[in-house]
């Protein structure tokens, strides 16, 4: 008997007036997988993210964790059920140390203020910045601030964590250390849905890959098969390439 998945998603469907971002998508992600959503630039990937997350709600069609319906929950709600998420363009509050960001995230599961500032200082040993605690977060590095965009989605304790693009922009020692750190926050029993344009990436640290274009699920395996598929390939390098 399979497990029920964590997240699994039934032809969701966002439009927004007469233009469709997302066509019957579906797909599903097991406990302990980590997942990539793949496609090029406009394939609806950022879409599907914020509509998983609670930021648009689906116009058509299903999502569900661990079995319950979540369609158009507010992300505060998805949250407090264990859905985190970073974003593509990282914004910490910039008046706030990099501890303070944290700790505002903390206090969802720690409403006081030992407990959440003690959870903060665990996230920011997970995640390397332990000794940037109290640097202001807009004096951070743009490898340092994608690792706080991940701390403070950590610091939520999620069960299920969507990361959008945390590797854009890194050079690849940074990009080697980020890796390192997402294989470490699966370890400790996280489930992940990431979005990256950076091959190697995907292709090292997922257990399988659905690939959107124009909208559309086109194909869906392991990240052998992916890189074998024609459509695949037609939808990132053009009708010769296939």
């Amino acid at each position: 008997m399979m497990a029920t998945p964590l997240l699994e998603l039934k032809s969701v469907t966002k439009t927004f007036g007469g233009l469709t971002a997302n066509n019957q998508v579906s797909f599903k992600v097991q406990p302990g997988e980590i997942v990539g959503l793949i496609g090029p630039n406009g394939a609806g990937k950022t879409t599907l993210f914020n509509v998983i997350s609670g930021y648009y709600a689906p116009s058509h069609g299903q999502i569900l964790f661990k079995g319950k319906d979540i369609s158009g929950k507010p992300p505060y709600e998805l949250a407090a059920l264990g859905i985190g998420r970073t974003f593509q363009v990282v914004k910490p509050f910039p008046g706030l140390s990099v501890l303070e960001n944290v700790l505002i995230a903390s206090f969802l599961r720690y409403p006081k203020r030992a407990q959440a500032e003690e959870h903060a200082w665990h996230i920011l040993e997970i995640t390397g910045l332990a000794d940037r605690a109290e640097v202001s977060a807009a004096g951070l590095t743009l490898a340092g601030r994608k690792r706080l965009e991940i701390g403070k989605a950590l610091a939520l304790e999620p069960s299920f964590l969507l990361l959008d693009e945390v590797v854009a922009g890194l050079n690849p020692t940074e990009v080697d250390l980020t890796i390192e750190l997402i294989l470490k926050v699966r370890d400790q029993g996280v489930t992940i849905l990431i979005v990256e344009h950076i091959m190697r990436v995907i292709m090292q640290i997922c257990d399988r890959l659905a690939v959107l274009n124009y909208g559309e699920k086109i194909a869906e395996g392991t990240p052998a098969e992916i890189s074998s598929n024609p459509a695949v390939i037609k939808a990132y390098l053009g009708e010769t390439a296939a």
